[in-house]
């Protein structure tokens, strides 16, 4: 073989840092591939080269627009980036296109996470007690009794469960959620923790009013307290700002006790502690291999799992109130991961 001249070697070199493939340089200039090969084997040994297939539909610059619509919240699915693909830049991809390009940039698709309705209000009062509690200490958090209320259904949650189950394989009885017309029942219950363990807990038959919550916490808080043989007057009782919580005799009766009540955000359950133990103490109840009979069954199940909750248990969750703050400033009183 002829040897190149040099114009024809340098012109050879340009192209290959441009990125031609040896194919198309190789005909380009009459000569074999593997010559070609050689010399960029011999000046680029770590110019990576094509790996075939079609070339991609979408530039950088358009893969950079699908994830900025995405991110900034502009287009909720990728059928809407694709629309707006076709209408802005005049680009038309199929949505599978689009889907890949997110995918490539780290992005996923995954189940929107119920959460409180936020207004502007409730943001800044959330925004304000997470700065006015960013230098709590774990032991500053350690002093509160966190109170919250739930309902627990005779067949287990109301939300979505999941299980696994190989392809072609027939349902088997832990493989569905079993319901009854009407729901089958349920028990409202109010409870209340504290870094020395769970406190004492009941059962709410019928409607809770401000009647009612104050029999409460005269009837279990206060055993609580003296069941921990805690100082009254320097612990601190939360609750959330439901409106039996703020009426106005409940708020009389707390101004008379030796206790303070702390000052709680509105639409604040990632705050709350105890909302972990209410998914905790849910998980253990849907692992009975039978629902229960009846609503006295399940009353006793609660009260065993109850009183099988630990003083760690208790305390893991009080410790990450630090880090639930953090979160809180983070997002600027938005919603969190808790």
């Amino acid at each position: 073989m002829h040897p190149l001249s040099t114009d024809t070697y340098n012109n050879i070199l340009s192209l290959l840092e441009k990125g031609y493939s040896i194919r198309k340089i190789a005909d380009q200039h009459g000569v074999s591939k593997s010559k070609i090969q050689k010399i960029r084997a011999k000046h680029f040994p770590n110019l990576v080269g094509s790996l075939g297939g079609r070339p991609t539909k979408l530039s950088p610059q358009n893969k950079h627009f699908c994830v900025r619509e995405i991110t900034s919240g502009c287009s909720k699915t990728g059928v809407e980036v694709r629309k707006k693909l076709e209408a802005d830049l005049q680009v038309t991809v199929s949505n599978n296109t689009v889907r890949n390009a997110l995918r490539e940039a780290g992005l996923g698709a995954i189940e929107k996470e119920s959460k409180p309705m936020l207004s502007s209000k409730n943001i800044k009062a959330r925004l304000q007690f997470a700065k006015r509690h960013q230098d709590w200490t774990i032991n500053d958090w350690k002093c509160i009794i966190w109170s919250d209320e739930t309902k627990i259904n005779r067949f287990g949650s109301d939300g979505r469960l999941w299980c696994w189950i190989r392809d072609g394989e027939s349902r088997q009885p832990h493989h569905v959620k079993q319901t009854v017309k009407h729901g089958g029942g349920s028990i409202m219950i109010w409870g209340c923790i504290t870094s020395r363990g769970p406190g004492f807990m009941c059962r709410i038959n019928g409607i809770m009013d401000q009647h009612i919550y104050k029999h409460i916490l005269e009837d279990y808080l206060f055993p609580t307290i003296k069941w921990y043989k805690m100082d009254a007057k320097r612990i601190i009782f939360q609750q959330d700002c439901d409106s039996k919580h703020t009426a106005k005799s409940i708020q009389n009766w707390l101004d008379e006790q030796p206790f303070d009540v702390l000052e709680w955000p509105p639409q604040s359950p990632d705050l709350n502690p105890i909302e972990h133990l209410w998914a905790m103490l849910k998980q253990r109840l849907n692992r009975y291999d039978r629902p229960p009979n009846g609503m006295l069954e399940l009353w006793d199940r609660i009260e065993a799992e109850w009183n099988n909750i630990s003083k760690e248990e208790c305390c893991r969750l009080i410790e990450s109130m630090p880090n639930r703050i953090s979160a809180v400033l983070k997002s600027k009183g938005k919603w969190t991961d808790y």
